[in-house]
């Protein structure tokens, strides 16, 4: 192997080491209580620049919308869709050729749940996004959450 090929090498591994270790989104989780019963679940999403999340609603065809998942759980019903509460950006990625609904800097999903009865209980589910910057994305990536509804 020639000295050119193995710099290049070298390169490629340093190159997609630093890509797979960025984590340039911080999740935070909050189980916000609103009445006897009823609580908003907040997955808060902060975000570095230049980097951006899409939209739970980011049509076919493109990037892989932010997904919420939520683990049944008997004692706790989940009313309504997840809303998105953030500045949504709307524009035609050249890469994915298609039109693409995100955020930058912050995001926040929040669905109402509500308890069947006085129970102490806790609430679980994954959150699986994708994060873009202007020139590449990093795969898609999941994440766990819990938390306490007392």
């Amino acid at each position: 192997m020639d000295m050119k090929k193995i710099v290049f090498s070298v390169f490629l591994t340093v190159l997609a080491g630093l890509a797979f270790g960025q984590n340039p989104v911080n999740w935070s989780y909050e189980a916000k209580k609103k009445t006897a019963d009823t609580y908003e679940i907040i997955l808060t999403a902060e975000l570095e620049s230049p980097w951006h999340l899409y939209s739970q609603n980011t049509g076919k065809g493109g990037p892989i919308p932010t997904t919420i998942r939520f683990k049944p759980n008997p004692l706790v019903t989940v009313s309504g869709k997840t809303n998105e509460v953030g500045k949504l950006e709307k524009t035609y990625d050249k890469n994915f050729k298609t039109n693409v609904l995100y955020y930058s800097d912050k995001v926040q999903f929040v669905q109402t749940v509500k308890l069947k009865g006085k129970v102490k209980t806790n609430i679980t589910g994954t959150v699986e996004y994708m994060v873009c910057d202007d020139s590449q994305c990093l795969p898609p990536a999941k994440k766990t959450f819990d938390l306490k509804l007392l």
